[in-house]
């Protein structure tokens, strides 16, 4: 059975996030999306806090059933955590609070999707990317390059618990921050194949 894949479902991300400002306190707002053949469009609210020991991303909507054209109504948090950055300041995550297979997950991620009913990890919809169902011959492709690099920062994320030691980074961190160069280079690549249309 093929995957879904990430790319085709609504997203919420923390670099989203940071980009429109919501990391300084408490703040509030909506996210919009629109269908691409149809143009129709869906939203969620939704309200974040980084204030001191209250860290959460708060996600509300309505969802209407195809079949039923029944109304329900959703309204949860989603955790927030925080990485310290080499140079200062910190990097926010999000914490996926739901389970797979009656397995709790508690993942530290930086997109959450819809794929169901909840935004949630791609791992707990076993999400796969549309850059992963093409031709091995494409691997060298670098929006491909980008996503592999992206999920190789996520695990180390995971697995580190002292990015710095006396000051210095330790060889997980200098390992993470190599990662984030060479993901950099490739969207580069990525941006200037796609504005030259390159990619067609």
């Amino acid at each position: 059975m093929s995957k879904n894949e990430a790319d085709n479902v609504k997203k919420i991300s923390t670099s989203f996030l940071k980009k429109n400002g919501y990391f300084k306190g408490w703040h509030s707002g909506a996210i919009t999306w629109t269908r691409g053949y149809d143009e129709k469009k869906s939203s969620v609210g939704i309200e974040v806090s980084t204030l001191e020991g209250d860290n959460y991303l708060r996600i509300h909507y309505t969802q209407t059933d195809n079949y039923t054209e029944k109304k329900r109504d959703f309204d949860y948090k989603i955790p927030l955590t925080t990485t310290l950055c080499r140079f200062g300041g910190k990097r926010y995550w999000f914490i996926c609070p739901w389970c797979k297979n009656g397995v709790y997950c508690g993942r530290r991620v930086g997109t959450l999707y819809k794929d169901g009913d909840y935004f949630a990890c791609r791992h707990c919809y076993d999400l796969t990317y549309s850059s992963r169902n093409v031709n091995r011959r494409y691997k060298m492709f670098p929006l491909f390059n980008v996503l592999t690099l992206e999920d190789k920062i996520e695990e180390l994320h995971r697995q580190i618990k002292h990015p710095y030691y006396r000051g210095k980074p330790t060889r997980k961190q200098r390992q993470i921050e190599k990662l984030y160069w060479l993901s950099g280079i490739n969207y580069k690549k990525y941006t200037y194949l796609k504005d030259d249309n390159m990619l067609q």
